[in-house]
């Protein structure tokens, strides 16, 4: 039986290629709206995260889903970010 091929995406922290399942994706979708994708499949653009509270620290620290999404992400998006992880 042939093997299922395990979808890989890299974080935008950490750089690391990692499968998509341990990952949580944000989107920008097409209304500038930023959301956080639980299943993988939103509309728009898309940033990955590692599912580590530190990575989700650092993203807010560094502004980097704003330059990746290229649109302001809100704190209160972060807070939902740290309470899918914990």
């Amino acid at each position: 039986m042939k093997a299922r091929k395990i979808p890989m995406r890299r974080c935008v922290i950490t750089k690391e290629q990692l499968p998509k399942i341990e990952l949580i994706r944000i989107v920008r979708t097409p209304d500038n709206e930023v959301v956080i994708d639980s299943n993988g499949k939103q509309n728009g653009r898309g940033a990955y995260l590692k599912k580590d509270i530190e990575v989700i620290e650092k993203a807010y620290r560094n502004k980097i889903l704003n330059k990746h999404l290229e649109v302001i992400v809100s704190d209160k998006i972060f807070e939902e970010l740290k309470e899918m992880v914990k």
